[in-house]
C-alpha cells in the first residue's frame, strides 16, 4: 500500500465517523449558508462522509474526489437525488468552474494538498466573499485510557512512524497561517467541539482498515499485529465509546483573490 493511495481502503471508509451537526449548522449561519441559490463544494469528498451532512443540512453542490474507487462509494451513499453532484478532481485542481461555490470545504483532506496550488485553486472557484472550511475529526485520544494504550502500542511497533495528519495538533497548531498565506483568504474563524461515537467491534476494527498513513509504513506483518493487539484489547467490551473532537477552520475568499 502506498502513502496517500486509498484505493485499497475505499470500502472500510464507510466506518468511519461521520462530522458533528451542530458545529456545520452554527458554521451555516456564519457563512450565510440558507441563501437562495447557495452552491457548496466538498473537495477530496472522498467516501461522502462530510457530503451526506451537507445534504442533511438541505445543501446542495458539488462532491469531487481524485480516486476513482472511493468516489464510485460516495455515489452511493450520496446519490444525485441528493442534490450533489459527483467529478474527478483534486485540491489543486478541482475541476469546477470560475466563481461557481459560495463554500468549499475539505474535510480531513486539506494536509494531503500543497496549499500553494490549492488555496489558489479554491479562491477562483469561489465567488466574491465566499467561504474556504477545512474541518477534521481527530480522535481525542488524551481522554481515553484505551485509545491512548493502542496509540502507544503502535508507536511501540512502528517506531519510524510519520503521521500524515488528520486534525492532530503538530499539523494544525500552523494551520491559520498556512490559510492566510498568499492573500487569498482572511477573517478566520475557529470552532472545535466534542463528538462522541459508540461502535460495534466490526466498525471500530473498520476504522483501523481504513487509515492509510499507518498501514503503508508499518507493512502488512507489523499490521496484522496492530489489527491482534486491538482486537484483544476490546474483545472484553459490548461496545467500543469513542471521543473525538471536531475541529474546523473558516476562512473568507479577499477581494484580491477575487479580483
Amino acid at each position: 500500500m502506498k502513502l496517500g493511495d486509498f484505493t485499497q481502503l475505499a470500502t472500510n471508509y464507510k466506518h468511519r465517523p461521520s462530522y458533528s451537526l451542530p458545529v456545520l449548522q452554527l458554521l451555516a449561519q456564519h457563512v450565510g449558508a440558507y441563501r437562495e441559490g447557495f452552491t457548496v463544494a466538498d473537495v477530496g469528498a472522498g467516501t461522502g462522509k462530510l457530503t451526506e451532512c451537507l445534504a442533511a443540512l438541505g445543501l446542495r453542490g458539488y462532491a469531487v474526489e481524485p480516486n476513482d474507487e472511493m468516489r464510485v462509494e460516495g455515489e452511493r451513499a450520496v446519490p444525485p437525488q441528493k442534490h450533489f453532484e459527483w467529478s474527478k478532481g483534486s485540491g489543486e485542481l478541482t475541476g469546477l468552474p470560475d466563481n461557481s461555490v459560495d463554500w468549499l470545504f475539505m474535510a480531513s483532506s486539506f494536509h494531503w494538498t500543497d496549499p500553494s496550488a490549492s488555496l489558489p485553486e479554491f479562491s477562483r472557484v469561489l465567488r466574491p466573499g465566499g467561504f474556504f472550511t477545512v474541518i477534521y475529526n481527530p480522535r481525542d485520544v488524551q481522554t481515553a485510557g484505551l485509545h491512548k494504550e493502542i496509540d502507544d502500542k503502535i508507536r511501540a511497533l512502528v517506531p519510524e512512524l510519520k503521521r500524515k495528519s488528520s486534525g492532530a495538533s503538530f499539523y494544525t497548531q500552523d494551520l491559520e497561517k498556512t490559510l492566510l498565506s498568499g492573500g487569498y483568504f482572511q477573517n478566520p474563524v475557529f470552532v472545535e467541539a466534542p463528538f462522541n461515537v459508540a461502535m460495534d467491534h466490526e466498525r471500530y476494527l473498520g476504522v483501523w482498515k481504513s487509515v492509510n498513513d499507518i498501514q503503508s509504513q508499518a507493512g502488512p506483518e507489523r499490521f496484522a499485529q496492530i489489527l491482534q493487539f486491538i482486537q484483544e484489547k476490546i474483545a472484553p467490551l459490548r461496545q467500543v465509546d469513542c471521543p473525538y473532537r471536531i475541529r474546523s477552520w473558516t476562512v473568507q475568499a479577499t477581494a484580491r483573490a477575487n479580483a
